[in-house]
């Protein structure tokens, strides 16, 4: 059924036989924007023809479809996502199937079409697939962590970006082709949390808006990759449900009106400029679920609450949006830059745009304000992502600890970690380094992921610098790091390599053995803060190797549970690097009373191996403490420099370390190597001779056990054979009585049937004989003429010729039959 208003050209309601409606699920227009897809709950796929006012059904797919794409390079294809998990390619004009692609585990909540058709990215809750449409084959997986879901992921018009965008609310942008990552948009970190749930990008690719459980929506600049605005919509606004541009002939593909769908099923388009509200769609009665704009901006697709189709003009809806654009010359005049700085938190109203008044009272949106003229101190304490080194240590000391949620996001802050892909990517594409290919062997660890993190990122380092391929501690220093970091192995690598320049300077210096010039910093600190402690341990002979090491190795991992670890390294790397150091000391000071207790040396490396009652606030507040009251002259800030994070594009040289002695190990290490080679060579062919010997041998002693099974199968064989000849002779011999005896018996049978015949022809004869004789007498008694008396005699006469010669034949026959049986009888005997 259809009807025509004002706004809506047509109205579309799918009814059955039985005059039940058939809810639309999902809706998508074609690349000229003329005509679009619909699925129905049934599975039913229809193509409408807005121009020619025509549609028709293109296919059954059986099954509810859960998203559709129409603009593939081929324009009479079309992708459906359907309920099983599957996506199908079919051809709207032959109804035939093109393709059918598996690998989602999930429903498949949108697809995303290059510009030019080429391929497509298919996203469900866990994870995202890159498919090449003219082969139909899986060019890409992201995988994700199941405690962060996908939201989307889709192209930019016209370029070859990928934007994912997360349920922690953050959004990357990758290069199709390598997926390598381009940048990340900054999240505000106050302020409501805005739970993203969906996107829209203009035309050009240049402007990023995402709303999700508020009525705040974010407004991004992508070439600057800067949150340039944040609108917020009216208060019946509480969810954004979609968000659409609504191309414009004069916009040059820079939208500037935006369709927001919100929960009262309202779609407000707005100008993101003006933010004026400048027309709507749907009502509280008759609410929209979905829509879908179409590439010319001509018209609006809906799919109501009631599960109909609703055809909007958008002509129909405006007339400003055809109108052309201002002139852009434009009057400089004064004006209060204050003023003009807080026109970026703007708020929607209805018909009208209101600017906030100066009030004491604080709005719920974050004012963007440039960063102010700052000094060379603030300059020093800026960080990447707009953070403040001062307040973050403000912070700190205030709380004891970074809030959890965002405590990778400032370490990285922190440590100005400079995300070199292209750098790292060399690193790792020299695959893993030989020093680590046995790292499980002496490094076991009980995750297969973790133990390959552990390989990639100490098999990078060692192809930074050649010392890290001989440090035998190396594992126990970047372990920590890369179980909270195996997500992501750059930023792991990038930590790790932080951590070594600025806080394990001056540790390679005596290697092969441990930094003692370190160690006697320690000692120093420890001998002016607690002489009784560090005299006990003299005493007990234990050295700086036994109490500051084992905690400098590796980095308190054994000692601290991973909370206090995380809260112990929110107070290193907020500091200068000497207090890695301090927080040494402050640990042994802290547990001057156990150790004053122990005096077994077996005791303290128990002791600086595992994990001991400690109070982590205690030790951290003693750290401080020595930071402050320790003297310049032993201060090991003298001695090592300001931090100093990694560069830009390529990572430092890494050389503080005796070059000789790492080229020598090296050298030795590789001897060794060649020599091990040589070795499991030799170990090879010998394992591989005995292998032969053992298998030919093992094959002559199958063959000499087949050999007399096959002797004794012959022999079991032969004696079958006799013992069934055997029988058969029996059987023979039997089978001869047995036709001997048949044979007698004929010859009886046919002796008395013989003899049963002759009987009868004789009874015949005499029978024949006596008929005559009664017809003679007959004659005789009728007086018959002596002619017929004569003619009677004679034939009395010839019938007793007639019954001489037949006596004859039978006696003969009786004598020749007779021989004949004793013959036979003679030959059976025989």
């Amino acid at each position: 059924s259809a009807f025509k208003s004002r706004f809506v050209l047509v109205t579309v309601v799918r009814t059955t036989q039985q005059a039940k409606t058939v809810r639309f699920h999902h809706v998508a227009f074609d690349t000229t924007g003329d005509s679009f897809l619909a699925g129905d709950h049934h599975g039913n796929i229809y193509v409408f023809d807005i121009s020619r006012n025509r549609f028709r059904l293109v296919q059954r797919t059986g099954q509810a479809c859960t998203a559709l794409a129409f603009s593939l390079r081929r324009t009479t294809e079309f992708l459906v996502a359907l309920a099983d998990y599957t996506i199908k390619c079919f051809d709207k004009d032959t109804k035939q199937l093109v393709s059918w692609m598996r690998g989602h585990e999930g429903a498949v909540s949108s697809i995303s079409v290059h510009s030019s058709g080429r391929y497509a990215i298919t996203t469900s809750s866990d994870t995202a697939q890159l498919w090449d449409l003219d082969t139909f084959q899986r060019k890409r997986r992201l995988n994700i962590r199941q405690s962060v879901g996908i939201q989307r992921v889709f192209f930019l018009p016209l370029s070859n970006t990928i934007l994912s965008c997360f349920s922690d609310d953050s959004i990357f942008a990758w290069e199709s082709d390598t997926l390598f990552c381009k940048y990340q948009l900054p999240v505000p970190d106050c302020g409501p949390k805005i739970s993203y749930k969906a996107f829209a990008v203009t035309r050009d690719g240049k402007s990023l808006v995402a709303g999700g459980r508020t009525n705040l929506l974010h407004l991004w600049c992508l070439d600057s990759k800067q949150l340039v605005r944040v609108i917020q919509m009216p208060t019946q606004v509480r969810t954004v449900r979609q968000l659409e541009f609504l191309p414009d002939s004069f916009d040059g593909g820079a939208s500037q009106t935006l369709g927001v769908l919100s929960q009262d099923g309202v779609m407000r388009f707005i100008n993101i400029h003006t933010c004026k509200l400048l027309f709507h769609m749907g009502s509280h009665d008759d609410a929209i679920t979905a829509a879908a704009v179409s590439p010319n901006g001509r018209h609006v697709v809906a799919i109501m609450d009631n599960g109909s189709i609703n055809i909007y003009s958008v002509q129909s809806l405006t007339q400003e949006l055809n109108k052309p654009p201002p002139s852009q010359v434009a009057v400089v005049s004064d004006g209060d830059t204050n003023q003009e700085l807080s026109n970026l938190k703007v708020k929607v109203r209805s018909e009208t745009v209101q600017r906030p008044a100066m009030s004491s009272r604080r709005t719920q949106v974050k004012i963007l304000r440039p960063p102010a003229v700052s000094t060379a101190d603030d300059k020093e304490n800026e960080l990447p992502a707009g953070l403040n080194k001062k307040r973050l240590v403000a912070l700190l000391k205030a709380f004891g600890e970074y809030p959890a949620k965002y405590r990778m996001f400032v370490w990285r802050s922190l440590l100005c970690l400079p995300e070199n892909h292209a750098a790292y990517s060399s690193l790792t594409d020299k695959g893993l380094h030989s020093a680590y290919l046995t790292l499980h062997d002496k490094y076991p660890i009980k995750s297969h992921k973790l133990q390959r993190g552990l390989q990639r990122v100490l098999s990078a380092l060692a192809h930074w610098a050649a010392i890290f391929g001989e440090v035998e501690y190396l594992p126990l220093v970047a372990f920590p790091f890369v179980k909270l970091f195996q997500n992501n192995p750059m930023l792991c690598f990038e930590v790790v390599a932080t951590v070594i320049v600025n806080w394990c300077q001056h540790w390679f210096e005596y290697f092969p053995n441990p930094p003692l010039n370190i160690l006697s910093m320690a000692e120093n600190v420890l001998a002016h803060h607690d002489k009784e402690l560090l005299q006990h341990l003299v005493d007990c002979g234990i050295t700086s190797q036994l109490y500051v090491w084992p905690l400098l190795e590796t980095l308190f991992s054994e000692v601290l549970t991973r909370d206090e670890w995380l809260r112990l390294f929110d107070n290193i790397f907020s500091n200068h690097p000497s207090f890695l150091i301090m927080a040494c000391v402050a640990y042994i000071t802290c547990c001057r009373e156990p150790l004053l207790l122990c005096s077994q040396k077996q005791d303290f490396e128990y002791f600086f191996h595992h994990r001991n009652n400690l109070d982590m606030g205690a030790m951290i507040k003693e750290g401080y403490r020595l930071m402050s009251n320790t003297p310049a002259d032993i201060h090991p800030r003298n001695i090592l420099s300001d931090f100093t994070p990694l560069t830009k594009g390529q990572y430092p040289v890494f050389n503080h370390y005796p070059e000789f002695i790492v080229e020598y190990q090296s050298q030795e290490r590789e001897k060794i190597r060649l020599q091990e080679m040589e070795y499991l060579r030799e170990r090879q062919e010998v394992s591989a001779l005995r292998a032969d010997f053992l298998r030919h041998q093992a094959e002559e002693e199958t063959y000499y056990t087949q050999q007399e099974l096959l002797q004794k199968a012959e022999e079991q064989r032969r004696n079958i054979l006799a013992q069934e000849e055997e029988k058969l002779t029996q059987q023979r011999a039997k089978l001869a009585a047995m036709k001997r005896e048949l044979k007698v018996k004929e010859l009886q049978l046919l002796d008395a049937s013989r003899r049963r015949f002759l009987k009868h022809q004789q009874n015949l004869r005499a029978s024949q004989i006596q008929r005559l004789d009664q017809e003679i007498s007959r004659k005789v008694i009728t007086r018959e003429t002596a002619a017929a008396v004569q003619d009677l005699e004679i034939r009395q006469m010839e019938l007793e010729a007639q019954r001489r010669r037949l006596e004859q034949v039978i006696y003969t026959l009786y004598s020749t039959s007779s021989i004949l049986l004793w013959l036979v009888f003679a030959f059976v005997l025989q």
